[in-house]
């Protein structure tokens, strides 16, 4: 805990205070012991039910297949380089490729597109 309380010490400018054992330099708080819960700022996840895949498709011939770029960084060279590799090795295969509006949140409209016009989708992140 000492450690911990000199960090704090010296992000606040305290760099020269003194740490005895069971009290903090902080207005005499008394440092704890054992383990340190941390939360996860972003809040509490959403309950996930659970849903069965889609049918595999008996062919990709002749399909519409979207690539979503899910804006991660570099995803959409990611994307860029599977389009290429579905065109060389499955001409018969269309490949479009698509974004979501923002990263990270459900697009509608996205989704909407993807279930009127194409057959099959491919999600990816990138590095």
């Amino acid at each position: 805990m000492t450690v911990i309380a000199n960090a704090v010490d010296r992000a606040v400018g305290r760099a020269d205070t003194r740490v005895s054992s069971g009290t903090s330099a902080l207005s005499g708080v008394t440092a704890m012991g054992g383990k340190i819960t941390v939360h996860d700022p972003r809040g509490y996840p959403p309950k996930v039910t659970g849903k069965r895949l889609a049918n595999r498709l008996e062919s990709l011939d002749g399909k519409i297949v979207y690539l979503i770029d899910c804006l991660f960084e570099n995803s959409d060279n990611f994307m860029e380089q599977l389009r290429q590799w579905f065109a060389e090795r499955l001409p018969s295969v269309i490949t479009r490729i698509i974004k979501p509006r923002v990263a990270m949140m459900d697009d509608p409209d996205m989704r909407a597109t993807i279930a009127a016009q194409g057959n099959a989708a491919i999600i990816g992140v990138g590095l």
